[in-house]
């Protein structure tokens, strides 16, 4: 696999998506949960879709249990949570794993074209990013404390190229 286009997830109802409908377009692909200190950041992804979203930019939630059980509700919970507390619009997925064995191939590609901080592979915690360019390649990968609206500007000129 060679681009993020290349992948297929499920939307968070269990509808399956190819990623190749966002080619042409930039991406931002977040691990998220629910139960989090990072998770006032959907309002931050929030604002960055509808400030992009025509633009170009798709931004794209992936919930995952996988750090101190913080988003152990069902796919179902997880939506309704997602747009009671943070309006959310952005395409949210089903629930994967980011890690291990059985990790989503997808997040298996990110983190082997994007390591994190001195070349670990692993995603470190809920909230970790990564910026996908038009050309359906990683430009970046963010910390889980980086805020979104510190993306603007890699955003902005991942939209530019």
């Amino acid at each position: 696999m060679s681009t993020v286009y290349d992948f297929e997830a499920q939307k968070i109802d269990g509808t399956p998506v190819a990623l190749s409908q966002f080619k042409g377009q930039a991406m931002l692909i977040v691990n998220t949960a629910s139960a989090c200190g990072f998770t006032p950041q959907f309002a931050g992804l929030e604002t960055l879709h509808k400030a992009y979203a025509d633009k170009g930019l798709a931004v794209l939630g992936f919930p995952c249990n996988q750090f101190g059980a913080q988003d152990s509700g069902s796919n179902t919970q997880i939506a309704e949570f997602c747009q009671l507390n943070y309006g959310v619009s952005f395409p949210m997925m089903a629930k994967i794993e980011v890690n291990g064995a059985q990790a989503h191939p997808l997040y298996q590609w990110l983190s082997a074209e994007a390591p994190g901080l001195l070349g670990t592979k692993a995603i470190k915690w809920n909230f970790t990013k990564f910026l996908v360019g038009k050309d359906g390649q990683v430009i970046k990968r963010y910390a889980p404390t980086d805020a979104p609206a510190s993306l603007a500007k890699d955003i902005e000129a991942a939209l530019a190229a």
